[in-house]
């Protein structure tokens, strides 16, 4: 991985500064509902091996909405974003319910989708319950994407879905790719036909073999082919035309500062809660169930984001393993928190592919 230049140490050392006061204040900015663990698709990298039923119901609505009137008092909603995910959130039919209410509240909202129920009729339908942002997933060409879906028709819906929502200049709309060995070499070509949508914003991910991702060899990318997916990251933003970022996987070493708007900085338990399908209160909803700090049916949601969420915001605990003698440490601190197992473990990380 390149070197970090004596800029880019001298910009770390100032956002280090900044980062330590944030978890100080851990100022709540995004809270995240895990609806449902149904989904349409059967993905092969879904690390919640989500399926067209669970085990679980979807939460009531009305469960959800409560712990938002309890946060109302400590916030203001106007910067706090509400971000609906899942499994496949569209499966539920009171989506445009719940976002009226949050609309209702002054909070903005939104959700990930994989496309396939965003028919014109329901895309209208959620814009007039406030829709504010809104997600959707295409991690390659036809033949990879249907692949990773497990669905023949997935391309060609998701990319739709992605032409119609393209037009609707007034919401914050990005497209998620999850990038892999089999999509990396096409990554030019996926980027014209987002281009060619009208895409503005494109995230992407590399993926952790985690769930059904973890039968899939093909899925974890190597230490070349990460470093290959930052070279077209600064390249594409270099262009122009369409700005691309890396997602929240880690720190990058000497690409930090040129493959993000910011710098690596793992906000779980900082500025992000989630609220998952069991009413556990979790940080990012990636995060393993053991680093929950509560649960919404037993708990008060705002005494344990003040109180409970010590090991998100000192992570002196981290350095250990390969994280011990690592010369990034003062700027990673960790990794990202869903990279780490139930004893604490670091699993991955680029800068160390054998992890």
């Amino acid at each position: 991985m390149k070197n970090i230049s004596l800029k880019q140490r001298l910009a770390l050392e100032l956002n280090r500064r900044l980062k330590l006061e944030r978890r100080r204040e851990h100022p709540l900015r995004q809270i995240f509902w895990e609806c449902t663990w149904r989904c349409n698709l059967a993905c092969r990298h879904c690390g919640s091996d989500c399926k067209s039923s669970s085990l679980l119901p979807d939460m009531p609505a009305e469960d959800f909405l409560k712990v938002i009137d309890s946060v109302i008092p400590h916030v203001d909603p106007h910067i706090v974003n509400i971000v609906i995910t899942g499994g496949e959130p569209l499966v539920r039919e009171d989506i445009e319910y719940v976002g009226r209410q949050l609309y209702d509240r002054e909070f903005p909202w939104g959700i990930v989708t994989n496309g396939l129920l965003l028919t014109e009729s329901r895309f209208e339908s959620l814009r007039r319950a406030g829709l504010h942002n809104i997600a959707i997933s295409l991690d390659g060409l036809k033949e990879t994407h249907n692949w990773m879906r497990n669905n023949p028709k997935s391309f060609e819906r998701a990319y739709e879905a992605i032409k119609m929502v393209a037009k609707a200049e007034d919401l914050n709309f990005d497209v998620v790719t999850c990038v892999n060995r089999k999509s990396l070499p096409h990554l030019n070509e996926l980027k014209e036909l987002l281009i060619d949508a009208g895409v503005k914003k494109w995230r992407l991910f590399t993926i952790f073999p985690s769930g059904r991702a973890a039968l899939y060899p093909e899925f974890e990318l190597t230490g070349e082919e990460v470093e290959s997916l930052m070279r077209f990251i600064v390249d594409t933003r270099k262009e122009g035309r369409i700005h691309p970022s890396f997602c929240c996987e880690g720190f990058m070493a000497g690409y930090e500062g040129e493959v993000r708007d910011h710098f690596f900085d793992c906000q779980a338990g900082v500025s992000v809660a989630s609220v998952l399908l069991d009413g556990g209160i979790g940080a990012c909803p990636s995060i393993r169930a053991d680093y929950r700090q509560g649960n919404i049916y037993e708990d008060d949601f705002w005494d344990v984001w003040e109180n409970r969420y010590q090991q998100y915001r000192d992570r002196a605990w981290m350095k250990r393993g390969v994280c011990s003698d690592c010369s990034f440490w003062r700027y990673c601190e960790g990794n990202g928190m869903h990279l780490r197992d139930s004893e604490g473990n670091l699993m991955h990380c680029h800068l160390h592919p054998k992890h």
